[in-house]
């Protein structure tokens, strides 16, 4: 049984949003810091990616751990529901299926994708680390 009513549930889930959330304006602010350029949410993309480098033809997803249910040790925000498991069971499956099949479709199109988990953001220079690592020198490319 739910904690809430249905109304209080319904309004808490209209209020995720996709773009621009907080995990999202880190990455972007820590990659503008280290010199990169980007374009957001481009919709000719498979997944709309959060960060998109058109000239390196790389792309950057921001995860949250729940929604995308990151399987790493030690991530505990990945976790699934205990009320209504007949919803949360397959939805969360879906969208793991979705993620693995938007990375195959970048990958045929010859797209590179890095995926930052949200529990990876508090680290914030490994982020740099991982970034930098992924995307080369942030010179003209």
């Amino acid at each position: 049984m739910d904690r809430i009513t249905a109304e209080r549930r319904s309004a808490n889930m209209r209020k995720i949003t996709s773009k621009g959330t907080k995990p999202e304006l880190l990455v972007r602010s820590i990659v503008h810091r280290l010199g990169y350029r980007f374009r957001l949410h481009r919709s000719d993309l498979p997944g709309k990616p959060d960060l998109v480098f058109p000239s390196r033809k790389k792309v950057i997803f921001v995860h949250g751990c729940f929604w995308h249910q990151h399987t790493a040790a030690g991530c505990k925000a990945a976790h699934t529901p205990r009320s209504n498991t007949e919803y949360w069971g397959p939805k969360l499956a879906r969208n793991v299926e979705r993620d693995a099949r938007i990375q195959a479709q970048l990958t045929i199109a010859g797209w590179s994708a890095l995926t930052l988990w949200e529990c990876e953001l508090k680290d914030h220079a490994a982020v740099a680390q991982t970034v930098s690592a992924f995307l080369g020198s942030p010179g003209k490319n």
